[in-house]
């Protein structure tokens, strides 16, 4: 039987060259995933213990609000004084104080070089040799007011040189420096790198005499032993960590950024197996089919059912250790283009490890054996009489079964659905995906009930048009129920998924827009392009701007209220509530210095009323009972709490400007164009009005939405892959059929019109079913995201008008080479074929 196998496998190359690739497609989205993943862990790894490697002992601010996290700009800066004590401390080698904050060269276009969409981060810092990991390629470092160092990627960039003058844009007006140093940052992927000299670094990002942390080396004491002496001396409201925790938080923070990226890409290649799933099933119930005779035979000749069942399963390992293993090297050539596009400033090659191996294999060749385990069990059951018979077929047992059981999984993933989604649970991804899977399945399986009305019905208008070739497409995809359904379940899946993204991505254009007509109340806003804050002399110099009434800054902040993190805007109340169109439902908006408003699902969940009192815990340590002076309707555009400025100012070491609501007395194009003038010198500061901010959220949720449709898309070209596949077995299978055709006069261009309309009816089966059904997905989440601001639905009835029409050329662009075929056989050969 393995003599067998093999020569099965020989005969029929093309068939399962064609099953192959579904399962190459699959694994090299994994292997990708995989392999691009642990090359980014590897490189952070790298750059975390080359920064921190000589770090024994690090003193920071403790982290009040944000247990595991910094607490940001509100967290307290460690005065120098501290230096000088840790620096007295026996076993303490080399103390520095780092001075880290945002800081950018400004390019020739006058753009921040870096400053792009989500781009990596601009790093501002004072140079510290001994303990930055970084290392001068040329010049030297920085002294004085007027002197930077730059890395080399991003002097390449903007096109600087040792002895240019720049400007670099701060938190606060742009300076004028000059190129002393450029340094080698070694790899940052992507990140920008300005150094100042440490009392300048201080002026421009910190606050004079203080330290953002104080790292040091250790002369002779174990890392626990030097920070138990350190935090001695410590005032109350800092601590002490060791270099070896302090490496291992960085990392820990990455490896949640990265766990979740990996996790989010293997979602779609499982999307993409499980599209493959259905090829590889479908392809192999075809070979068993068009083998029964053969299959017979083997019986007949002695061979047992499980000797059958084993040859079949024995070409789906071969089939899936081949598509494996080409899927694996297509994955290596995926994370390639990944590092390139994502990491374009890395020069380390990709990280191989024995995880992507394993499970590529594991994946490919499991998801090929049970998709061919039941066409193995039914080739096995072809009894040994069948091989004397010419019209032996496999037998096709009742749709009731598969009705009633596929209604049933249907109506479980709806519940799962419903309960992830509207239950409330703490982890609702978990059933929402598993429904999802479900509901996938159960569709499948009442396919093929679906499918006979439907293609009735869509192949009635070439039906009508064509004739002959057009009624007997119709058949040809009516002839086998199960068959269309399971080709068109694959395209489905696919369409139905994107779609669902394309209704939410519409959906929250539609909520932001109209969150932006109804809450925005200003008429315009000034906010910084990258990581940066605005200056507090920005406000100022907007207010002095002809045209312009008021301009005020909104800043905002974490404390812990009421005994948990919380996020709340701070600002004046009088710009702040008409910017916002806040309506306050009880109480006013006189905070005075030490009041907040809340909205009114914070009050409810809390129990609050105006006049309560709540402890407030900020990140300086201190607490203060706030007073609650008012409730509002809820704001998406300024959040569930207001907190009086003065309280904000007095937990801030260094205040930092969100945005600056401005107020004008004529919106007009001169208006705008004075205020832009005003920010002249402030590269990365942009002014926007309702129409721009309308723009600018459009083109985040078109990023967003084209982003996972790319990565949709290789489900739709398994899909595709599925229809060809289909239809040239289809076309083997009917050798003898086509040849008695042609033999009674139908042309070869006739041949391949039956073809091609076969294809295009099943594809658009698939393509509207899925469609429909990501119309219906799409709502449900919309309306379970409706109290989280996605208000509106929306359905893109145009993009999904040409989503139809892409599974009608997917439909002919498959049948081309199945139809070539077709119209090529020999008849008489066609005819004699048994």
């Amino acid at each position: 039987m393995g003599k067998v196998t093999l020569r099965n496998l020989a005969a029929h190359k093309i068939r399962l060259v064609l099953t192959a690739i579904s399962v190459i497609l699959g694994v090299a989205f994994v292997a990708g995933t995989l392999i691009f993943t642990d090359t980014m862990n590897k490189q952070f790894d790298d750059l975390f213990n080359k920064v921190g490697k000589n770090v024994a002992v690090d003193v920071r601010a403790k982290k009040i609000v944000d247990e595991g996290e910094s607490d940001g700009n509100t967290a307290l800066p460690v005065p120098a004084s501290v230096l000088e004590k840790v620096r007295a401390i026996p076993g303490v080698k080399n103390p520095i104080g780092n001075v880290n904050g945002y800081a950018a060269a400004v390019g020739s276009n006058g753009k921040t070089i870096g400053s792009e969409q989500n781009g990596p981060p601009q790093i501002g810092t004072n140079w510290n040799p001994a303990g930055s990991g970084n290392d001068l390629s040329s010049g030297r470092p920085p002294a004085g007011p007027h002197e930077v160092a730059i890395d080399e990627a991003t002097a390449k960039k903007g096109g600087f040189k040792l002895g240019d003058t720049i400007k670099v844009a701060v938190q606060g007006p742009p300076q004028q420096m000059k190129v002393v140093g450029l340094i080698d940052t070694g790899n940052l992927m992507g990140a920008t790198v300005t150094a100042f000299d440490t009392p300048t670094a201080q002026r421009l990002m910190l606050k004079p005499g203080y330290f953002s942390d104080i790292e040091m080396g250790s002369t002779g004491p174990s890392e626990a032993q030097l920070r138990d002496s350190v935090a001695k001396v410590l005032p109350g409201n800092y601590e002490a960590v060791t270099g070896t925790k302090l490496r291992d938080e960085s990392k820990s923070e990455i490896g949640k950024m990265m766990s979740f990226f990996r996790t989010f890409l293997l979602v779609f290649a499982f999307i993409s197996i499980f599209v493959g799933a259905f090829i590889i099933f479908n392809t192999f119930s075809m070979l068993v089919a068009q083998r029964t005779r053969e299959l017979a035979l083997l019986r007949a000749i002695g061979a047992a059912r499980p000797q059958v069942t084993r040859a079949v399963i024995g070409e789906a390992v071969a089939v899936g250790f081949v598509g494996s293993t080409i899927g694996l090297a297509a994955g290596a050539g995926l994370a390639s283009l990944l590092q390139a596009q994502m990491m374009k400033d890395s020069a380390s090659g990709l990280v191989f490890t024995a995880t992507p191996v394993i499970w590529s294999y594991a994946v490919g060749i499991l998801v090929t054996v049970i998709s061919a385990y039941f066409p193995a069990r039914r080739a096995a059951k072809v009894p040994p009489v069948a091989a004397m018979r010419d019209d032996v077929a496999l037998p096709q047992r009742s749709l009731r079964i598969r009705v009633a059981l596929g209604s049933t999984i249907t109506l479980i993933g709806a519940a799962l659905i419903s309960l992830g989604l509207f239950g409330g649970g703490s982890n609702p991804v978990l059933p929402v995906g598993v429904g999802v899977f479900l509901v996938f399945i159960g569709i499948a399986m009442l396919a093929p009930v679906i499918s006979v009305p439907v293609i009735k019905v869509l192949g009635a208008p070439f039906a009508a048009l064509m004739g002959t070739p057009g009624r007997l497409a119709q058949q040809n995809a009516l002839r086998n129920p199960r068959r269309t359904a399971a080709t068109a379940a694959a395209l489905m899946i696919g369409l139905a998924l994107i779609t669902t993204v394309n209704v939410m991505g519409a959906s929250m254009r539609a909520s932001v827009e109209a969150q932006v007509d109804k809450q925005f109340g200003a008429d315009y806003i000034i906010e910084p392009t990258g990581a940066g804050g605005v200056g507090d002399e920005v406000a100022k110099k907007v207010s002095g701007t002809p045209g312009v009434d008021a301009a005020s800054p909104v800043y905002t902040g974490n404390a812990k209220i009421n005994g948990k993190r919380a996020a709340y805007v701070s600002g004046d109340m009088g710009v702040l509530v008409p910017g916002a169109r806040i309506k306050l439902l009880t109480g006013n908006a006189n905070v005075g210095n030490d009041g907040m408003m809340v909205d009114k699902d914070t009050a409810k969940k809390q129990k609050w009323a105006v006049g309560s009192t709540v402890p407030v815990l900020f990140p300086d340590g201190k607490s203060q009972q706030l007073r609650v002076t008012g409730v509002y309707d809820k704001s998406d555009m300024i959040g569930p709490r207001l907190i009086a400025q003065p309280v904000y100012m007095a937990h801030t070491a260094r205040p930092t400007v969100d945005s600056i609501v401005v107020n004008a007395a004529n919106t007009n194009a001169t208006t705008k164009t004075a205020i832009e003038n005003t920010l002249k010198e402030y590269p990365n500061l942009k002014v926007s009005d309702q129409a721009a901010i309308k723009k600018d959220a459009r083109k985040q949720v078109d990023s967003f939405v084209t982003f996972l449709t790319i990565l949709l898309v290789m489900s739709v070209i398994i899909a595709a892959v599925g229809v060809i596949n289909t239809l040239a077995l289809s076309v083997i299978e009917r050798t003898r059929e086509i040849g008695l055709l042609r033999a009674i006069g139908i042309s070869r261009r006739q041949l391949r019109r039956v073809i091609r309309v076969e294809s295009i009816v099943i594809a658009v089966f698939g393509a509207g079913l899925g469609i429909g059904i990501g119309i219906i997905f799409g709502a449900a989440v919309q309306n379970a995201l409706k109290d989280q601001g996605l208000s509106e639905l929306s359905v893109p009835v145009t993009t999904l008008a040409i989503y139809v029409v892409v599974g009608a050329v997917i439909g002919v662009l498959a049948a081309l080479w199945p139809a070539w075929r077709a119209g090529r056989m020999d008849v008489l050969k066609a005819i004699s074929t048994d």
